[in-house]
């Protein structure tokens, strides 16, 4: 065999893979969208008790991925994202725990009305059907999709990193022992079995129309791709690159504070500040102690030359870094000319996931949550709580930077769409 028909025979053996995922999927769809609150909780219960009872072997298995992802050279906020132990597989189950106790979002009557005719309609939420997930690194999405996707009544197909392949299968198997302690199809929460990226185009493709959408949580190349090659709806998560504004108004140890938290607590997520803004009322007094907390705990600042003036430890900022989301110590910083500075700043070079302002100047607040056109906007907190469960969804698959359907934390409701139910008594229409 050539090696051009051995990559044919492969691509064909991914595609029929693929293909027998997509219509379990599918059958399992009706039977989980018709399970009772009960059943799906007992699901979830099971599952984070499997989590616990088998830690050490996830832990293990990880350990594997993380080894992996040294040798090939991964960065230090790369590896924190991959990295599990038994406090973070405690916070996963801890999760699916707190999903189990939030209202089921199926069924729910969002609205009702009767017509001139007699007609009653009313519009009652259901599940979207059959998503795909499709991320890299952090293997606890595994559990956390799982998990949402199950308590909105959704089958879902996840499709992990290669670099997170043996711990996120281990955690699969975790999920799918809660579904067989409730009697619910195993094929209601599938991952793929291959690191072929071939799985990724098949996805992309519909999966011959059993997949109804598909959210993608990664970097900004596997993003694009997704949103430029779907046949089928997307959840778009675009890069964080998230800004904390500290107005001329702020209180210091506040804005320190916060400045520190959001972007040190864990440089490796999509919430973590990427930069610093400073209005040039208060860089004279502000400036030198928000660069200092930095600095001085090893984050690398790329500034403005005023920003360079305030601590010779700062080097020089180039355009690039006003629209780049590190992921890791480092932070860019500019001086701005107040609010409406701050504002153009952030529309021109951010990505609409995640912005702050620190101020003492309700008005100002105000302004600066009604025009900023980001999913998620705060005022003096820490970007690090853009996150579902710091929201109370319980879990999220993702923050969803679009505008249509779902937007923010892709929590339960985010997973439901809804129909129309009418009640008759004869009515024709004319």
């Amino acid at each position: 065999m050539t090696s051009s028909q051995g990559a044919q025979a492969a691509a064909s053996s991914v595609s029929q893979i693929m293909g027998e995922i997509g219509r379990a999927a599918r059958a399992s769809a009706h039977a989980l969208g018709l399970a009772s609150s009960d059943t799906k909780n007992r699901a979830l219960m099971a599952a984070a008790a499997s989590l616990r009872t088998h830690s050490p072997q996830i832990i293990a298995a990880n350990a594997l991925d993380v080894a992996a992802a040294q040798k090939a050279g991964a960065s230090k906020a790369n590896l924190d994202r991959l990295m599990l132990d038994a406090k973070r597989i405690d916070a996963m189950a801890r999760g699916i725990e707190d999903i189990a106790a939030l209202p089921d979002p199926v069924g729910r009557i969002l609205a009702t009305f009767e017509r001139p005719n007699g007609l009653k309609i009313e519009r009652v939420s259901t599940p979207l059907g059959v998503i795909g997930v499709i991320y890299e690194s952090r293997p606890n999405v595994t559990a956390d999709a799982g998990a949402l996707c199950l308590k909105a009544g959704n089958a879902v197909i996840l499709r992990g990193g290669s670099d997170s392949f043996h711990s996120s299968t281990l955690i699969h198997q975790c999920l799918v022992e809660g579904l067989r302690a409730a009697n619910l199809p195993d094929a209601a929460i599938q991952i793929v079995p291959t690191r072929d990226r071939a799985a990724v185009g098949e996805m992309l493709k519909g999966l011959a129309g059993n997949l109804d959408v598909i959210v993608p949580r990664g970097g900004k190349s596997l993003v694009a791709r997704v949103q430029e090659e779907a046949r089928v709806p997307v959840f778009a998560h675009l890069e964080g690159i998230v800004h904390v504004y500290v107005d001329g108004e702020a209180d210091l140890d506040m804005a320190v504070k916060i400045l520190r938290n959001a972007k040190l607590r864990r440089t490796g997520i999509c919430g973590a500040a990427e930069t610093l803004l400073v209005d040039k009322a208060v860089a004279h007094t502000h400036l030198a102690p928000l660069l200092k907390v930095l600095l001085d705990e090893g984050c690398e600042v790329r500034g403005d030359s005023v920003a360079q003036h305030a601590d010779s430890r700062v080097i020089a900022a180039t355009e690039e870094d006003w629209r780049t989301e590190y992921l890791e110590a480092i932070i860019s910083a500019k001086i701005v000319d107040g609010l409406d500075a701050a504002i153009e700043h952030i529309e021109t070079w951010g990505s609409h996931h995640t912005d702050c302002i620190v101020t003492q100047n309700a008005a100002r607040a105000e302004r600066f949550l009604r025009e900023v056109d980001s999913a998620i906007v705060l005022h003096n907190a820490s970007t690090q709580f853009a996150d579902g469960g710091e929201f109370g969804f319980g879990a999220e698959i993702g923050i969803a930077t679009g505008r249509m359907h779902a937007r923010g934390p892709v929590g339960l409701e985010q997973l439901t769409s809804f129909k129309y139910r009418v009640r008759g008594a004869g009515q024709v229409r004319p």
